[in-house]
């Protein structure tokens, strides 16, 4: 009696919040090991179809770096890095579009689906969803006065997202995005699965951003979870050296989605079988927050 008591005390606590983002939109940047190993990917589908059966309006973008370089290793193509972006070429361009729009996007909607759920795979080609435009790297050299611009390719930013494509689909269905744009000469252009996500949330305006990771969150020097920072405290985090390496990307994308209309953005631990439900559902919530 005392389990069916906690149960229920459980669906108590989740009330409130379910009734406060129903009708909302959440969009989940979906990666990591959570698409990896195959008990969570199975929470994971049951979580977003969850959300959707209790009137929540769910956007996912998923990544695929290491499904990229496995079909890349596969092939025989050396991955070339150049500030940890990968140097894209046509043919390797190809290759990240078959394994991002093709196999990883039908896989996240297979597994959706299968528990319930109904998905619609997409790429930023659709509908002309992302409207992208070259990534250009600057290398400052101290003995160059001017920096070097370095061209890796058809690699992207977010110029723009088509929502009215999103709004219809989200009505119904669950998008997947897998994070491919394509310019004004319809060139392909592979994006940043993080900034796509930022950049869908504060196109759609939506309630909150999800970026699941490898990690508890942001941690302080004393490796404790910060659990709320403010987008006024994010440069000091980095003057500091809490914040580094590839964490710095994921909080700048938190602060532009933030910047520009989303309540709030998450950073996540995808480890933590229903991560997501923890962190709408309970009083506590799990991972960092990133606020106004």
């Amino acid at each position: 009696m005392e389990k069916l008591i906690e149960k229920a005390n459980i669906l108590i606590e989740a009330l409130p919040y379910i009734r406060k983002f129903a009708g909302k939109t959440i969009v989940i940047k979906y990666g990591g090991h959570a698409m990896v190993d195959e008990k969570l990917k199975s929470c994971f589908a049951q979580d977003i179809t969850l959300l959707k059966f209790v009137g929540i309006n769910v956007v996912i973008v998923h990544g695929g770096g290491p499904q990229i370089g496995e079909m890349l290793k596969k092939l025989h193509i050396d991955s070339k890095f150049v500030s940890g972006m990968r140097v894209t070429d046509k043919e390797t361009m190809n290759i990240v579009e078959m394994v991002l729009a093709g196999s990883v996007n039908k896989e996240i909607v297979k597994l959706i689906n299968k528990h319930g759920g109904k998905a619609i795979g997409l790429s930023g080609k659709d509908g002309n969803l992302i409207k992208a435009k070259k990534l250009l790297i600057k290398k400052n050299d101290k003995f160059i006065k001017t920096p070097e611009i370095i061209d890796i390719g058809h690699v992207g930013l977010v110029e723009e997202v088509n929502t009215s494509v999103l709004e219809n689909i989200t009505k119904n269905f669950i998008p997947v995005i897998a994070p491919v744009g394509v310019d004004e000469n319809f060139e392909t252009y592979n994006i940043n699965a993080d900034l796509v996500a930022s950049s869908v949330a504060k196109f759609l305006k939506a309630e909150k951003l999800i970026l699941l990771t490898d990690v508890q969150g942001v941690l302080d020097k004393n490796k404790k979870l910060i659990s709320t920072i403010k987008i006024s405290e994010i440069e000091e985090l980095k003057n500091n050296g809490t914040l580094t390496g590839g964490m710095i990307p994921k909080i700048d994308a938190c602060k532009d989605a933030v910047e520009n209309g989303v309540s709030k953005a998450h950073i996540i631990d995808g480890r933590i079988t229903h991560s997501v439900l923890l962190e709408l559902f309970t009083d506590s919530g799990i991972g960092t927050q990133v606020i106004k």
